[in-house]
């Protein structure tokens, strides 16, 4: 018995305080897991660890650290996620498994003749996948990391499938401004297949809450709050 109902018994026209609904059990598509570093508060001035909300089988993390190499084995097991990058949100896989490329065409019901950017972690890696030597020195440092997709040809060194894109000789390449996003695409030892997380031709998302219908199809969303503009 708390200290409320006993005070109710003897007080005449007193209620028992009810119990808090954050303390009732049974509340569906909602769970609260700890993380390394607690960074939200409730209004009230309650702190309390990051929330993880389980929805349609698929869940969604704060894009931090403590979540970056969940995200990175999911991209290893050739697995779709959605993250964001310095503009909007994305959705993102292994650039060199054909089947989580074309995972991502049906998410989006996107045209398969539509190419892809890539995304990798630092400047230093757009050579793995494209030639950059006729480039002026400092160019690619001075435009990146950034909202800039840097269109370059395959070196024939390329680590690239030739089923991405195919038929096409050039590839867009990305390094966002995120840290997230950079540290998965690191630690994936690939390239990560890099499109808009929307269905195809409708406005990008800038939040999560924008692609809601699509998180299903994904193995994790990671939220870092709203992005830029919707285009």
């Amino acid at each position: 018995m708390n200290f409320s109902t006993r005070l109710a018994e003897k007080l005449p026209g007193i209620s028992p305080v009810p119990s808090s609904p954050l303390l009732r059990k049974g509340v569906p598509e909602l769970r609260v897991l700890p993380v390394a570093k607690q960074s939200r508060r409730f209004r009230l001035g309650l702190q309390i660890s990051e929330l993880c909300v389980l929805s349609n089988s698929c869940i969604v993390h704060p894009a931090t650290e403590a979540y970056a190499q969940e995200a990175i084995e999911a991209i290893q097991s050739e697995k779709v996620i959605a993250v964001p990058t310095d503009t909007l949100y994305g959705f993102a896989c292994d650039a060199c498994s054909l089947e989580a490329v074309n995972r991502i065409y049906k998410i989006k019901g996107r045209k398969l003749t539509n190419p892809f950017a890539i995304c990798v972690g630092d400047v230093s890696d757009i050579k793995r996948v494209a030639t950059t030597n006729h480039l002026p020195h400092g160019l690619l440092h001075s435009l990146l990391p950034g909202p800039v997709t840097v269109v370059l040809q395959r070196g024939e060194w390329s680590i690239l499938e030739r089923s991405l894109n195919p038929g096409i000789d050039t590839i867009g390449v990305r390094v966002p401004d995120c840290e997230f996003i950079r540290k998965v695409s690191r630690g994936s030892g690939s390239v990560l297949a890099l499109t808009s997380a929307n269905l195809s031709g409708d406005r990008s998302s800038v939040c999560v809450n924008d692609f809601e219908s699509l998180w299903q199809h994904c193995a994790y969303v990671y939220d870092d709050g709203a992005r830029g503009k919707q285009q």
